[in-house]
């Protein structure tokens, strides 16, 4: 076989970026992926019926479109487009009102009421010093660049998302939409670094807006994998790799899978020590997942919620706050959280003309095959009266499937592993370079690296950066540093 620089195996967007960085660099690099199409979890089919295009696994990308490494790369030149909806999120409440994340701070701290002025002092800091904390935060743990500011956002970010919501808020609607955004967590509430993502997609929303790709997931990993094969790379797929006889000669390798994957590589020689870690390394709950074709438009009750792509429903903080804690205890909550994206009001591609599609997923205990089908769509119906009367056709994947849609989903945890405190920066194991594993030459870039799950590409990038500091110094500064 051909001899490579380096070879990555899997193509998600993070090994599709680790691919990038290092081909950009002047080296020969070989992505290998095992499904027959490209993408890891940022895909689009056809799920249901013909022309209604799904995304099956990613679909609204702030993190997407703010990444500082995707930033840098000319991916509108390969046919990336983004599209917007005029809201980025919607919030519904029982009793009609819903509370929109607008682009603007001030559209969105006047729709607020008696939070206003606390939603303001809570995400202007943010919005204002993005691009100075936001580099830190994408990355592995080191001393911040600017210190000051990175503190001013820890001092809130480090606050449980249920604690900071009762301090903050003093309205059920708000508590519950800001719930509604660290509950993307997928964690209790009451875990502390629940609030610090809650507090980066709302910021986001005021940074970037959350758009998503013109006709699906599909057209970013399309996108990276042009620019790929631009700059020299090439990539192989429906080749699956299980043990290290089944790769080409080259000076590292860098693999897109999570810990317990690579425990199951045959041939590579980790420590034992190492083994152990990536042993205890701890995965979340799972999801499930419905994609529907729809005849129509999705009937909410106040229509401010169809001018969102995302749409977060479960209530009131105390009502989300049960369903996360329930996810990871074990249970299936009966009203859970559901979060349920609607792309083809402001992306017309995706369906024929005049019908739509949609699609929701809720929190479950990992490995779950409880079919949860009537219960996300009893809570699309609770705040969209009339919706079970536009399904057409409907497909599910339980936690099992959507692992076997994305190896990567172990258990149905779509975040590479659990994204507590304990696991943010120094994910799979405690070490300041989370990318390098105990053999030499071998690296991990997936979502169980810093700065996790997230369709950003920075896992990927900071796998490189390593990769090309070890084993490829004289090339170090070849490449565009990301800081």
């Amino acid at each position: 076989m051909k001899k490579y620089d380096c070879v990555v195996i899997g193509s998600g967007p993070n090994g599709l970026a680790a691919a990038i960085e290092l081909q950009r660099s002047g080296l020969s690099v070989l992505i290998i992926e095992a499904k027959d199409k490209i993408g890891g979890g940022a895909r689009t089919e056809e799920l249901t019926l013909p022309g209604f295009a799904h995304d099956i696994g990613s679909a609204i990308h702030p993190l997407g479109f703010a990444s500082p490494f995707f930033r840098q790369l000319p991916l509108a030149n390969f046919g990336l487009e983004w599209v917007y909806s005029p809201e980025a999120v919607a919030h519904p409440m029982d009793d009609g009102t819903t509370i929109t994340l607008n682009r603007s701070i001030e559209i969105t701290a006047a729709s607020l009421g008696k939070d206003a002025k606390a939603y303001r002092q809570l995400m202007k800091p943010i919005v204002k010093n993005w691009e100075d904390i936001a580099p830190d935060f994408l990355g592995p743990f080191r001393f911040p660049k600017y210190p000051l500011k990175m503190a001013s956002f820890g001092l809130h970010a480090l606050q449980s998302a249920t604690w900071l919501a009762n301090t903050q808020f003093r309205t059920p609607a708000v508590k519950g939409f800001f719930a509604g955004l660290a509950a993307h967590s997928i964690l209790p509430l009451e875990k502390v670094s629940a609030a610090g993502i809650g507090l980066v997609l709302g910021a986001l929303g005021h940074v970037v807006g959350w758009p998503f790709p013109k006709g699906g997931a599909q057209s970013i990993s399309n996108a990276l994998a042009a620019y790929f094969k631009s700059l020299g790379g090439e990539i192989e797929t429906g080749r699956e790799v299980q043990s290290v006889s089944d790769l080409p000669d080259s000076q590292a390798t860098v693999w897109d899978i999570t810990p317990w994957q690579l425990l199951e590589i045959e041939g590579l020689t980790l420590p034992s020590a190492y083994r152990n870690q990536l042993k205890r390394f701890q995965y979340g709950p799972g999801i499930f997942k419905v994609d529907w074709a729809l005849s129509d438009s999705i009937p909410f009750k106040n229509p401010k919620a169809s001018q969102a792509a995302t749409i977060h429903l479960g209530g009131t903080l105390e009502e989300i706050a049960q369903s996360e804690r329930d996810a990871w205890q074990g249970k299936h909550n009966q009203r859970p959280y559901v979060l349920l994206v609607q792309q083809s009001p402001f992306d017309p591609i995706r369906a024929p003309k005049g019908k739509h599609t949609a699609w929701a997923y809720c929190h479950v205990p990992r490995y779950s095959t409880q079919d949860m089908t009537e219960i996300i769509e009893n809570q699309v119906e609770r705040f969209a009266p009339g919706f079970k009367d536009t399904i057409l056709q409907k497909h599910t994947m339980n936690t099992r499937q959507v692992n076997r849609f994305n190896p990567n989903y172990i258990g149905g945890d779509i975040n590479g592993g659990a994204q507590l405190i304990t696991q943010l920066f120094t994910r799979p194991t405690f070490s300041l370079t989370p990318y390098r594993t105990a053999t030499k030459g071998v690296y991990l870039c997936s979502s169980s690296t810093p700065p996790g799950g997230g369709v950003h590409g920075m896992c990927g990038y900071h796998a490189a950066r390593t990769v090309i500091r070890d084993i490829f110094p004289d090339v170090k500064q070849r490449g565009t540093i990301v800081r």
